[in-house]
C-alpha cells in the first residue's frame, strides 16, 4: 500500500490549489472516487493480516475524512467567490421607474400627510418631529394638564414602567404620547418666537372599534408670535379645509369648547349633507366636526419658556385618518392597518403623485 502521510499532503495541496469547481471535482474523483485513489486502498484492506487491517482502515477513515473536510472548505470558498462575482457583475439600477404590472401605492395616510404638508408649507409653516416614548412633563404638565386630568388616567394612556419599577403614571414616567403637542413644548422650549410649525406623526391611546385604533396618527399646528390672534386662527384653518376638501365655497363654522391647554378653545365643523344616506361635504344644512383649536393658555407658554405677557399665539389638531377617511370615501378606520394589497390597490396613491398647491393635492 502506498504512504498515506503522501496521498494524504498531494489531495490537500490539489484540493486547495483548485480554482474553479470544475477543478475541485476532479480532485474529489482522483482520491475519493469509485476508483480514486483511496478508495482503492480501501479495496486492499482484505489483503492485510487482521491486525494491520484494523490498524489501517482508521488510518484511511481518517484519511478520507480529512480528504472530504479539505475539500469542503475549499468548496465554500469557491463559492463566496462565484457569488461576489457574481454581484460585481449582476446590478440593478433601482433608480429606474417600475413595471407598469408591479407599480406600487403610496398609503392614504402617507399621501393625506403630504397634502397637509403642501398646503401649511405654503403658508409658511416647518415640520418639527419628537419621540414617541415621552415623559409626563412634555406630555402633560406642560400642556396645563393637572394630576387628575381624565386624559391621565390608565383607560387612556399607555404608561410605560421604568426599570427601577416605579410608577409610571407618576411626574417622571413615561408614556406612548398621547398627542403630537409635545412636538410644540419642544419647538418652544428650543427655538425663540416668532415659531410656526406643524407637528405630524403616531400617536397612541387606549382604544379600538370602527373609528378608533390603538395608534393612529395626527397632525397639530402651532403659531407664536407678539400680533396673533384668534382671526388668524380662523383664516388659516378656514383656507386649510377648503384647499384640503377642494370646496373653494365649503362653510366653516367655529364652537366654544374647553382644552386644558387653549383658551379660549373651539371646534371646528364644516358644511355636509347627509341626504339619502350619503354623505356630502359642502353647503347642505349638516355640519361635521374635524379638528379642534384655540388660543394657546398662557401657562402653556410660560411653562415652555415663552414670555405670555409679550407673546401669544394658536394651537390647532386633527387625526389623519379621520379627514382622509372623509375626503376618499374610507368607511372603517381599522382597514388602513389591514395590509390588503387589494384595498392599497382601490385607495393607494401612485409615488409620482406629488401633492403640491400648483400641481393640486390629489388625482
Amino acid at each position: 500500500m502506498d504512504d498515506l502521510e503522501t496521498i494524504k499532503k498531494r489531495g490537500t495541496e490539489a484540493a486547495l490549489s483548485a480554482t474553479t469547481m470544475v477543478q475541485l471535482d476532479a480532485v474529489r474523483v482522483e482520491y475519493l472516487g469509485k476508483n480514486g485513489i483511496v478508495t482503492s486502498q480501501m479495496k486492499q484492506l482484505g489483503k492485510l493480516p487482521p491486525d494491520e487491517r484494523r490498524t489501517k482502515g482508521i488510518e484511511l477513515n481518517d484519511l478520507k475524512n480529512s480528504l472530504t473536510a479539505t475539500i469542503d472548505v475549499q468548496n465554500a470558498v469557491l463559492d463566496d467567490a462565484a457569488l461576489d462575482e457574481r454581484l460585481k457583475t449582476e446590478r440593478i439600477d433601482v433608480t429606474l421607474p417600475p413595471r407598469p404590472e408591479g407599480e406600487g401605492r403610496l398609503h392614504p395616510i402617507s399621501q393625506t400627510l403630504d397634502e397637509i404638508v403642501a398646503i401649511f408649507g405654503e403658508m409658511g409653516f416647518r415640520v418639527a418631529e419628537g419621540p414617541d416614548i415621552e415623559d409626563d412633563f412634555h406630555n402633560f404638565t406642560a400642556l396645563n394638564i393637572p394630576p387628575e386630568h381624565p386624559a391621565r388616567q390608565m383607560h387612556d394612556t399607555f404608561y410605560i414602567e421604568g426599570r427601577d419599577g416605579s410608577d409610571p403614571s407618576g411626574p417622571g414616567g413615561k408614556v406612548l404620547r398621547t398627542h403630537t403637542s409635545p412636538v410644540q413644548i419642544r419647538a418652544m422650549k428650543s427655538s425663540q418666537p416668532p415659531l410656526r410649525v406643524i407637528a405630524p406623526g403616531r400617536t397612541y391611546r387606549c382604544d379600538s372599534d370602527m373609528t378608533h385604533s390603538p395608534m393612529f396618527h395626527q397632525v397639530e399646528g402651532l403659531v407664536v408670535d407678539e400680533h396673533t390672534h384668534m382671526g388668524h386662527l380662523k383664516g388659516c384653518l378656514i383656507e386649510f379645509c377648503r384647499a384640503f376638501f377642494g370646496v373653494a365655497d365649503l362653510p366653516v363654522r367655529f364652537r366654544p369648547s374647553y382644552f386644558p391647554f387653549t383658551e379660549p378653545s373651539a371646534e371646528v365643523d364644516i358644511g355636509c349633507s347627509r341626504a339619502g344616506g350619503e354623505l356630502k361635504l359642502g353647503a347642505g344644512g349638516d355640519w361635521l366636526e374635524i379638528l379642534g383649536c384655540g388660543m394657546v393658555h398662557p401657562k402653556v407658554l410660560q411653562l415652555s419658556g415663552v414670555d405670555p405677557a409679550r407673546y401669544q399665539g394658536f394651537a390647532f389638531g386633527m387625526g389623519i385618518e379621520r379627514i382622509a377617511m372623509l375626503k376618499y370615501g374610507i368607511p372603517d378606520l381599522r382597514t388602513f392597518y389591514e395590509v390588503d394589497l387589494r384595498w392599497l390597490r382601490h385607495y393607494g396613491f401612485s409615488a409620482f403623485d406629488v401633492p403640491s398647491m400648483t400641481g393640486g393635492l390629489s388625482r
